[in-house]
């Protein structure tokens, strides 16, 4: 990722900050659409899994300009995914959900060059997820 793309994944994200709670459902209500097979694995309390989201989505953001203090810990997650049933193709959907969610969230704010930077920015870190939890996938 470039610095230029840290900066709109940040300035946009911090956009969505305030509007956390709705993110949350819109992202999980556009997964479960796109991916109704991954419903299932979400067993528990989904405001409760939504504030989740937006707090792991807030260490990525903030930690971009230091992956290496990221890393480890989306790592971790990744591997942890996996004891829930999560497999290397789910990360796709998700991926979608998040871009269809900061799309609906900040509407004009949401430009080319902010959605390619949140693409550059999921890949990565899907990228070393998968890689981590599923190296014969990777």
């Amino acid at each position: 990722m470039t610095p230029s793309q840290i900066d709109l994944v940040q300035s946009s994200f911090a956009k969505v900050v305030p509007i956390a709670e709705t993110a949350a459902s819109l992202f999980y209500g556009r997964l479960f659409e796109v991916a109704p097979e991954v419903k299932p694995l979400f067993r528990g309390d989904m405001k409760e899994q939504g504030r989740k989201l937006m707090t792991t989505l807030a260490v990525v953001v903030n930690g971009l300009k230091a992956p290496d203090t990221i890393l480890p810990a989306a790592k971790a997650l990744a591997v942890k995914h996996v004891g829930y049933g999560v497999t290397a193709e789910h990360y796709v959907p998700v991926g979608a959900a998040l871009i269809w969610t900061l799309e609906q969230g900040l509407g004009d704010d949401f430009t080319p060059e902010t959605r390619d930077a949140w693409l550059a920015a999921y890949t990565l870190l899907s990228g070393v997820m998968i890689e981590e939890a599923y190296p014969k996938a990777a």
